[in-house]
């Protein structure tokens, strides 16, 4: 309180630590409180107290506004979506459509109450709950921008199979390249501290390191806390 000049009831104070299973994603209280921050051009509820994560993660926010920006008249894919901030960014640019997907009910009604925040939510933007991977495998659509973080890590009991970014990234990034259309961009992103590119994909795609454009200045003292690639068809 004293260094940010705020009195203690407006503060809220978490602590980063290991977490198994579905351990991150139970609720830790029950305040109901939320807050809505304005990002760019868009209204997102955030809540502070009730789970590990806000709903908003702040590392991506310098490719949610690329997003904005590239989005109009635009097919968006999300993969993995959680609360949707990627697919909101993409609406309020102009897409033509936006399809965004999670196992999650929870995250996917979240991101219906952010879409309706931004008198967004019309039949354009389709929510689907599902297992992304496994509904990108039978996909048969094509998306100009298909944004892809998916988690270092899931063993999910609604899941067919263990997800691991380091070991599957090749094969979602293939699948993803797929159903991209020829002009298009893939954005891949991953949090994996340790995670190494697979360099064979290099020899079938376009791939730019944009990791250090992509973090935010508040971010920049730890450069390795998420990795950004835009993936383009040769």
């Amino acid at each position: 309180p004293g260094a940010l000049d705020i009195s203690p009831e407006r503060m809220v104070f978490k602590v980063r630590k290991r977490q198994r299973g579905e351990q991150q994603y139970r609720r830790q209280a029950e305040s109901g409180q939320s807050l809505i921050v304005q990002e760019g051009r868009c209204r997102l509820k955030v809540n502070l107290i009730d789970y590990l994560d806000t709903g908003l993660f702040l590392d991506h926010r310098t490719v949610r506004l690329w997003l904005a920006d590239q989005a109009r008249d635009k097919r968006f894919l999300n993969l993995f979506c959680y609360t949707g901030a990627a697919t909101l960014h993409a609406a309020v640019g102009g897409a033509h459509s936006t399809t965004s997907v999670d196992l999650s009910n929870t995250y996917l009604d979240w991101l219906t109450e952010n879409l309706e925040l931004n008198d967004c939510a019309t039949p354009d933007h389709r929510l689907i709950q599902a297992d992304a991977l496994a509904w990108l495998e039978a996909c048969e659509e094509t998306f100009d921008l298909i944004f892809l973080d998916p988690p270092s890590f899931s063993n999910s009991k609604r899941m067919a199979e263990t997800l691991d970014v380091q070991r599957d990234h090749a094969h979602m990034i293939e699948q993803a390249m797929r159903c991209l259309s020829p002009e298009g961009v893939l954005i891949f992103s991953t949090n994996l501290r340790r995670f190494k590119l697979d360099e064979q994909l290099g020899e079938s795609f376009n791939i730019e390191d944009r990791t250090r454009w992509s973090i935010p200045r508040d971010f920049q003292r730890n450069a390795r806390i998420h990795q950004c690639y835009f993936i383009r068809a040769r």
